[in-house]
């Protein structure tokens, strides 16, 4: 029986008060809606009556859990070596004191982060070990970051993104990286800035200026119709001087290409450009230009881009046409041009058109014909257009692609030539009109 001023008594009063209000209204009150309203109370009553059971009973106390930042994955002989960047309490809560015996203010003379590592002969086998050196349960739901070393990112990666994919905490937004050298390495830096190397490396990624690949993306790539998937490349930059003041930062610098998994190779900055371009990711970029008609140099800034890709196949042959809109702003003039001359701006336009261009079939030689790695969404685009020819070619892809044809048409608008048109350190009789 329910103990008197429990829920189950009071819902039981409730019910057989209700029960009488209905009897003796249908008996002597004789009013239509009381039936009605009976029913609206019984559902009001039950909905408010759920509210206090509502709790959160699968909390976690900071206290009892360890924030993960970020992961390397690296080759370890014929096992694999997990590392994780671990978010210091001490030093991201205030008012602690420090290890060297400071007062409070943020946990001041505590490292931000510092980090753990295992091995195992899988990931979960060796994040398994990295659990039992914790006195913390790990918690994954923070992990803003994902590094393959080098070394690993060469054997294959499929296994271990497999597993980070079907993590319940892991994030499929986190952001993946492929690093020069051992992604520990990586971890182990504690740039100037940011209070963490995933922390910058995430910045280096939103900044736009090269690739900005998640989990989600790469799973994507993976999953494609040709398999191939790029990724952004970080490496450790030392310190230039070598002296106590420097610090030890990272930044990006190319492109991993991946085939199948595999890392096949990697391209420098210049073309992971051109890559971007193909790609259509392309979002910020500033391009100098050396006009023939003068000495000195122009600098062009991207405002807004546009690439499409167009496929065809005449005769048997694969071709493909990528139409690429470019619009620029003047952000230096270090000549002695006029930038308010039309016939100065159209030179610019097709200086700047070339560079572009030369960019590109760059990009292709190296990873169309060197590689032959379609990081370029050519299948998905052939795919669309002719899906009855993809349908019997897809199996010999490899192949096809390296021999499609490419066009670049590309076409470049210079809108705003700048608020001084010409230099204003030239004086006027010296600018070219």
């Amino acid at each position: 029986m329910s103990e008197k001023g429990s829920p189950q008594a009071i819902l039981t009063s409730f019910l057989t008060c209700i029960s009488r209000i209905r009897k003796r209204g249908a008996r002597e009150m004789n009013f239509p809606g009381l039936q009605k309203m009976s029913r609206m109370l019984l559902l009001l009553f039950l909905c408010t009556s759920v509210l206090p059971i509502a709790g959160c009973w699968d909390r976690k106390e900071i206290n009892d859990v360890l924030l993960v930042s970020a992961v390397g994955i690296d080759k370890k002989n014929d096992k694999i070596e997990i590392s994780i960047q671990i978010v210091v309490p001490k030093a991201t809560g205030g008012g602690q004191q420090s290890i060297s015996g400071g007062g409070g203010g943020g946990g001041g003379g505590v490292n931000p982060t510092f980090v753990n590592s295992a091995t195992g002969i899988t990931i979960a086998d060796a994040i398994a070990k990295l659990q039992e050196q914790i006195s913390r349960k790990i918690f994954w739901g923070q992990m803003k970051v994902l590094i393959f070393g080098e070394e690993l990112a060469k054997e294959g990666i499929r296994e271990h993104v497999d597993y980070l994919a079907r993590h319940p905490q892991s994030r499929l937004r986190l952001h993946v990286f492929v690093s020069k050298g051992k992604a520990a390495d990586i971890l182990e830096v504690l740039p100037p800035l940011e209070k963490s190397s995933a922390e910058s490396a995430r910045e280096l990624a939103l900044s736009q200026f090269g690739l900005n690949k998640t989990m989600k993306e790469l799973l994507q790539m993976l999953k494609g119709e040709a398999g191939a998937a790029a990724l952004p490349r970080i490496e450790e930059v030392p310190p230039t001087t070598g002296g106590e003041k420097d610090h030890t930062t990272v930044r990006l610098n190319g492109t991993a290409v991946f085939k199948k998994d595999k890392m096949v190779g990697y391209v420098n900055d210049e073309l992971t450009r051109g890559i971007l371009w193909l790609r259509n990711e392309i979002k910020r970029a500033t391009v100098t230009i050396e006009p023939s008609e003068t000495k000195g140099r122009v600098s062009l800034e991207l405002i807004r881009a546009k690439t499409e890709l167009i496929p065809q196949i005449e005769h048997g042959t694969w071709k493909m046409t990528l139409k690429a809109v470019a619009e620029d702003d003047v952000v230096q003039n270090a000549t002695n041009l006029d930038m308010l001359n039309p016939s100065v701006l159209k030179m610019l336009q097709k200086e700047a058109k070339k560079d572009l261009e030369n960019r590109v079939y760059l990009a292709l030689k190296k990873v169309q014909k060197g590689m032959k790695a379609d990081i370029f969404g050519f299948a998905e685009a052939f795919h669309r257009k002719y899906p009855k020819q993809w349908a019997a070619a897809k199996d010999r892809w490899d192949q096809i692609f390296p021999n499609v044809e490419v066009k670049v048409d590309a076409t470049v608008y210079i809108h705003r030539p700048g608020v001084s048109t010409e230099s204003p350190a030239l004086p006027k009789n010296e600018v070219q009109q």
